[in-house]
């Protein structure tokens, strides 16, 4: 089992977190038990014989924790007859543009956040990190604003994933400095630095292949969590109120992804392409300041990556900031609003897609020169 993006520490000191966003989430919950209703017949996706007990256990755990609610009213879910999934299908146009509007609204992200859009949300200050005698990054700095989506590209080995992995708290820089929101973030851990607000996925998907898909994104809310130990041991109405508004949250960013109709499917028996996305909805579920996206179209094909760039744009347009590391040159061209070019764990260009594509260092690092140029 590998590490989760979520943090499962609590602190009992911490505030009870605001209810605003309740009476919008508190009802998407039984989206788990309409997306793969009970009874239905075991069957067999990729030649991976699913387990049918553990779909129907997923379906009654939110279908317990949606009991409480039904005082409540639909809110999000359909009134009509069938599952959410049916009645997605059956939608006119309109109607899909107005739930999509609804379920972005719930998805946004619902913290403070010290800068306006538009200014420096994190700046990397001369980053250096050094393993023995190799020097992965050397004095790396560029700045990230707030709303945008900012490209990290580069030949293999330039040093993209190690930069990532310095500002998440997976290394510590040898030098230098990563600020979020002009504060430094030091020495402090993952869990602190998710909790801070910068979430990730990774190169090779990481999910909890076990627990369903509902599940997985359950773990990343996770981090926004104020109940105790003792809270959660004694089930008291502060464990039970998060842990409700995290299925209801966790379902929307399914639907929001696109695969709520896999809510009860185990995380490895999805598809690739909804792996990849289940990991996007875990890393949305902590609702981060700076969401990082370590090359999410790796084993797409054309469509798909054509549906993922819609998706990355959807994503910022509903309030977040994204840094994306991608080998596409289309997709990066085809998405960002600025772009920084590593070379050997140098920066050796920034600046707006169309002026990336004509610099000739940029050329050079990804096509060579001939030999007669370096003379």
């Amino acid at each position: 089992m590998t590490e989760p993006t979520g943090d499962d520490r609590r602190d009992p000191a911490a505030p009870d977190p605001g209810t605003e966003r309740a009476s919008g989430t508190e009802r998407i919950g039984r989206h788990a038990a309409d997306a793969t209703p009970a009874g239905t017949a075991a069957h067999t996706e990729g030649g991976v014989e699913l387990d049918e007990q553990t779909r129907e256990e997923a379906v009654q755990r939110a279908d317990e924790h949606t009991e409480h609610l039904a005082a409540e009213g639909p809110g999000l879910v359909p009134d009509g007859e069938g599952s959410i999934v049916e009645q997605l299908a059956h939608m006119t146009a309109e109607e899909l543009a107005e739930r999509e509007a609804e379920v972005a609204e719930v998805v946004a992200p619902d913290r403070d956040i010290a800068v306006e859009i538009g200014d420096t949300l994190l700046s990397m200050d001369a980053v250096t990190m050094r393993f023995g005698g190799l020097v992965a990054l050397d004095a790396v700095s560029f700045d990230l604003k707030r709303g945008e989506i900012l490209g990290l590209i580069g030949p293999n080995g330039a040093g993209k994933t190690t930069c990532f992995n310095a500002l998440t708290g997976v290394y510590r820089p040898t030098s230098g400095q990563v600020r979020l929101e002009g504060q430094p973030l030091g020495r402090r851990s993952r869990h602190q630095i998710t909790r801070l607000g910068i979430a990730r996925t990774f190169q090779n998907i990481r999910l909890f292949g076990e627990m369903t898909a509902l599940e997985n994104v359950v773990v990343g809310a996770d981090a926004r969590h104020r109940t105790s130990v003792v809270g959660a041991l004694l089930r008291l109405p502060r464990h039970h109120r998060e842990e409700r508004q995290a299925i209801d949250r966790a379902m929307a960013l399914l639907e929001f992804v696109g695969i709520a109709h896999r809510a009860a499917d185990k995380a490895r028996n999805l598809p690739y392409g909804d792996q990849r996305r289940l990991e996007i909805a875990r890393a949305l579920a902590t609702e981060p300041k700076l969401l990082c996206l370590d090359e999410p179209a790796a084993g797409f094909n054309p469509a798909e990556k054509d549906n993922l760039m819609g998706l990355i744009r959807k994503i910022r347009d509903d309030g977040y900031t994204v840094l994306l590391i991608e080998h596409d040159m289309r997709l990066v061209m085809g998405v960002t609003d600025r772009i920084v070019v590593l070379e050997f764990g140098r920066k050796i260009a920034e600046g707006l897609p169309s002026e990336i594509r004509e610099n000739p260092a940029v050329i050079a690092a990804y096509l060579g020169v001939p030999d007669d140029a370096t003379a």
